[in-house]
């Protein structure tokens, strides 16, 4: 048998100016920043036990665990469905355009939108997936 796994801890994305990232996660979704890594990056707190690592385009290529992405990456954070019509208002509030808003066939809403990177952002409420 396999040994056992707690979950995800962290995800990162690749980003062209680090601090305006930040900015926009903090002011969106309320993350604060747990650690700085200069011009590299930074990591914020996403929830009670995730951390959301931002890295600057190609600024993780030196050191010990050299790693960069690119292109459009999709992310999703969870929320209640008391919580999607304030998620919406808020959206709109601060000039976010909404590219769709599906109902899942296990009754679970999910509202896509974009970062100033272009990732691909999603809130989701339960369910949309058999574990969500």
């Amino acid at each position: 048998m396999h040994p056992k796994s707690e979950g995800i801890l962290e995800s990162a994305l690749y980003v062209k100016d680090v601090r305006r990232s930040a900015q926009f996660y903090e002011k969106i979704f309320g993350f604060r920043a747990i650690s700085d890594f200069g011009e590299r990056g930074c990591a914020m707190k996403a929830g009670s036990r995730q951390v959301l690592l931002l890295f600057k385009k190609s600024g993780s290529l030196t050191g010990p665990s050299p790693h960069n992405g690119d292109g459009e990456l999709h992310v999703a954070f969870a929320i209640e469905p008391t919580e999607l019509a304030r998620w919406e208002a808020w959206l709109v509030e601060n000039g976010i355009a909404v590219e769709e808003k599906r109902t899942w066939e296990r009754g679970g809403t999910s509202v896509y939108f974009r970062d100033p990177d272009r990732h691909l952002l999603e809130i989701a409420t339960p369910g949309v997936w058999s574990v969500y």
